[in-house]
Order: C-alpha cells, then sequence, then structure tokens
C-alpha cells in the first residue's frame, strides 16, 4: 500500500507541474509559513495583499520563476529573492505577481469625459493663461494601450497640438509589460475598440515586413509617452504637477491603509484643480484625502 501511495504521488506531480496558473504544481509544496512569507515580502515591497484566497495565483506565478531559474523549491527561492545577490530576480519576481489587464480605451466613459469636460477646461484655462505645457501621469500602464488611448484622446481635442508642451509619464512596476509598451506594436485584435478615425491617423502598419495583422504607434504619438518602471511605494524621482492623474484598477490590489497613503501621495503631485480617475470597481470612499468627488470613478483636487 505504501508503495502505491508513493507511485500515487509522483504522477500526481507529474501530471501537475506544468499546469500554470490552473492548479498547485510545484514538486515542493509551500508551507502555510512560506505562502506568509511571501505574502509579507510582496506587501513590502509593493503595497500588493495575497490573502489566502491568491494562494493559488502566487504558487502558479512562483512555479514559473522556478522553472525560469532552475531552482528546485519555494524556500531556496525565497532565500535567493532576499538576499543582496537576487536583487533582480526579485524585480522578476514582482512582475510575475503583479496583474497586466488592460486594453485601448479600456472603461471608454473617462475617456468620453476627458475629452468632453476635463480637457475644454484645461486647454481653456491654459490659453487664458498662456500656459501650454500639459502633463498627464498613467500610474499604472501595463503594455501601453491606457496611456496612448490617453495621448490620442488629447490630440484629438487640440486645434494645434504642435504649439503645445504635451507629455505622458506612464509607470509599472512590471519591466516585462514596459518592454512591449515601448514598442508601441500591437494586434488587430488588440485595436478592436480604437475608433477608425484614430487607427488611420495614429496607427501604421508594422515595418520592417511585420505581420499584416501588427500595428505600430505612431512615432510621433510615443514621442509623447515617456516609459518607466516605478514601484507606486517608492519615491517618486519626479516633481509633477500633473494636470490629471489616471490610477485605474490598481487600489482594488491594495489594502485600506495602503491605498490611503498612496492617493495622499499622489494626490501632492496633482495641479490645483487637477483630475485623479480611478477604475470604476474602485472607490475612495472611506479613505481620508484631499480630493473632491466629482463622478463615479472621477475625483479633483
Amino acid at each position: 500500500m505504501g508503495e502505491f501511495k508513493g507511485t500515487i504521488e509522483r504522477l500526481r506531480r507529474m501530471a501537475t507541474i506544468e499546469l500554470g496558473d490552473s492548479g498547485s504544481f510545484m514538486a515542493h509544496p509551500m508551507s502555510e509559513s512560506l505562502f506568509r512569507q511571501f505574502s509579507e515580502l510582496v506587501y513590502e515591497q509593493c503595497g500588493i495583499n495575497l490573502h489566502e484566497g491568491k494562494r493559488t495565483l502566487l504558487e502558479a506565478r512562483l512555479a514559473k520563476r522556478l522553472r525560469a531559474t532552475g531552482m528546485d523549491c519555494p524556500e531556496e527561492y525565497y532565500r535567493y529573492i532576499t538576499s543582496a545577490e537576487g536583487r533582480a530576480e526579485l524585480i522578476h519576481f514582482l512582475d510575475s505577481v503583479s496583474t497586466n489587464l488592460t486594453a485601448f480605451f479600456r472603461e471608454v466613459q473617462h475617456f468620453e469625459y476627458l475629452e468632453r469636460h476635463v480637457l475644454p477646461e484645461i486647454v481653456e484655462r491654459k490659453r487664458a493663461e498662456r500656459r501650454f505645457r500639459l502633463r498627464a501621469w498613467c500610474a499604472a500602464c501595463s503594455t501601453g494601450e491606457e496611456p496612448y488611448s490617453i495621448a490620442m484622446t488629447v490630440l484629438s481635442v487640440l486645434d494645434r497640438p504642435e504649439t503645445w508642451d504635451f507629455k505622458i509619464l506612464a509607470t509599472d512596476i512590471s519591466t516585462k509589460v514596459l518592454a512591449i509598451a515601448e514598442q508601441g506594436r500591437y494586434s488587430r485584435e488588440r485595436l478592436a475598440k480604437v475608433p477608425e478615425a484614430y487607427r488611420r491617423l495614429f496607427f501604421r502598419g508594422s515595418p520592417g515586413g511585420g505581420s499584416a495583422d501588427t500595428f505600430e504607434v505612431i512615432p510621433e504619438v510615443r514621442r509623447i509617452v515617456t516609459f518607466r518602471r516605478l514601484n507606486l511605494k517608492d519615491p517618486y524621482p519626479f516633481h509633477g504637477p500633473f494636470d490629471f492623474i489616471f490610477c485605474r484598477n490598481v487600489m482594488i490590489y491594495f489594502d485600506k491603509s495602503t491605498q490611503e497613503s498612496l492617493i495622499n501621495r499622489m494626490a501632492a503631485y496633482l495641479a490645483p484643480g487637477g483630475y485623479f480617475f480611478v477604475g470604476h470597481a474602485e472607490s475612495l470612499t472611506g479613505l481620508k484625502h484631499p480630493l473632491i468627488y466629482v463622478k463615479p470613478a472621477v475625483y479633483r483636487k
């Protein structure tokens, strides 16, 4: 009987080790104490709250990093990424546990409000003041669709964009997604929600003999966006102020104390009267902050 159980256990491990995000897969299962250590490390490093309900996700992402590094067990991996020699791999690990779901013009109501209300107000005020500087921050840019959507929206509003000093800072904790964002190349399927007029104006076929179903954001738009790696819990290496900030579908991964701290830090980088956008599944209700509620998921300094 003991030999039979041992065979079943070996087969179970062989069958599950390559399952990816869909199940338990590590040859050396993670103990409860080690799960807490990884969770605390992620929380300390970037504020993401990996509660017990996220255990399967953590194990799935961790298994991929074990395979990538050739390490045999999660204990060995934890010791490595918490050592001085493992700082680069720690970044890869944090990349792997962060979620990077995005799309062009995701939650389109925000872009409609930006086009019809926020930008006309800001542009009119700046023209009256003879100040033609416009700054935006996309605080969780993922693979770039969101900051490029912002850029296209702003350019469609400005009647003479060449007369404006318009820049977007796009940040994310994941170096992997930033590399994709900087290239600015997307499949035809990814462009499905981009209005046809924008596709004609702001995209071109991928150069260099690439796939006919691959399109590239034109250089004039890519030059507007600066991509940088940033952990929102770290000091911010810039000064602002920003006329509006998109920080959407990020706060849901943090606990209340981290949310409140980040909102107050980011609000300090908003210009007076500047706008702050969060995801429609998010709310600042119950948090102490200096922003004024405008409409669902939109606030103002």
